[in-house]
């Protein structure tokens, strides 16, 4: 396979910030796999939980939650607040995404490209077909699976080498010392 100069800007990027290239690259493709059956299961959980919210509680989602976390007896709060925690964990992993397809987005040189090759294929409720996404993107079918290739390695850099780090420091409370947004790629 040719190594395009983009594929060199992107392998010095990954030496740079000492991530492993092909393992970061296997683990994105795996996460971006997974990730719209995840949000689709997780927006399935909320609906339960509000459901069960307003026919036990009320029909005024914010009283039924003002309910369980000042009044709700402790075996049902508690169980509620396991199924929440779970919401929570999968939003923390949307915003996530959501933080690196936004870096991608921004990047200098073809970003907006990638973001939607990225969106269309892995992201948005009902992915496109091969034929569809060649004709959206007016590509040819060889050029399409390397700047697909190119989408996911920069989307790897993006969470693995920016947004991974920024939310680990945010829960780590070292708030002050993550670099503001646009220092990325830059």
């Amino acid at each position: 396979m040719r190594k395009t100069r983009m594929m060199k800007n992107i392998s010095r990027m990954y030496e740079n910030m000492q991530l492993n290239e092909e393992q970061v690259f296997r683990k994105t493709k795996l996460l971006l796999t997974i990730y719209r059956d995840v949000v689709w299961a997780s927006l399935k959980e909320v609906d339960n939980v509000r459901e069960v919210c307003e026919s036990y509680y009320s029909n005024d989602l914010a009283v039924a939650l003002t309910y369980l976390n000042d009044f709700a007896p402790t075996e049902r709060k508690e169980d509620f607040m396991d199924k929440i925690s779970g919401i929570f964990e999968t939003k923390w992993m949307i915003d996530l995404i959501d933080t690196a397809m936004l870096k991608v987005y921004e990047y200098h040189d073809n970003g907006k490209l990638y973001h939607e090759i990225l969106s269309k294929s892995y992201v948005t409720a009902y992915p496109m077909v091969e034929g569809e996404m060649l004709e959206a993107l007016g590509m040819e079918r060889s050029n399409y699976y390397l700047k697909k290739k190119e989408a996911v390695k920069l989307f790897g850099i993006a969470l693995w080498g920016y947004a991974l780090p920024r939310f680990g420091q945010i829960f780590e409370g070292d708030i002050e010392e993550v670099l503001p947004i646009n220092d990325f790629f830059y």
